[in-house]
């Protein structure tokens, strides 16, 4: 995950939990529930770029497996 991205998610976060607390305080159910979905949404974007990584490593793996193995048939 790229900083930009960190830095994108972390904001979504930080900023939903602010409204939420200001619905909260201000008895405003529309914007507390805004804050919730935007929090939610930095931690869902959160997962899906763990996610996209955890897949990008492994189909690396698995390219330099089959590499590996063309080597060592040339190699017969």
């Amino acid at each position: 995950m790229s900083v930009e991205e960190k830095f994108d998610n972390a904001k979504d976060k930080v900023a939903g939990k602010a409204k939420e607390v200001e619905g909260k305080v201000t008895g405003d159910k529309a914007r507390e529930a805004e804050g919730k979905a935007q929090n939610l949404f930095g931690k869902a974007k959160d997962k899906f770029a763990d996610a996209a990584d955890a897949v990008k490593d492994k189909t690396e793996e698995a390219v330099d497996a089959v590499k590996d193995g063309i080597d060592n048939l040339k190699k017969k």
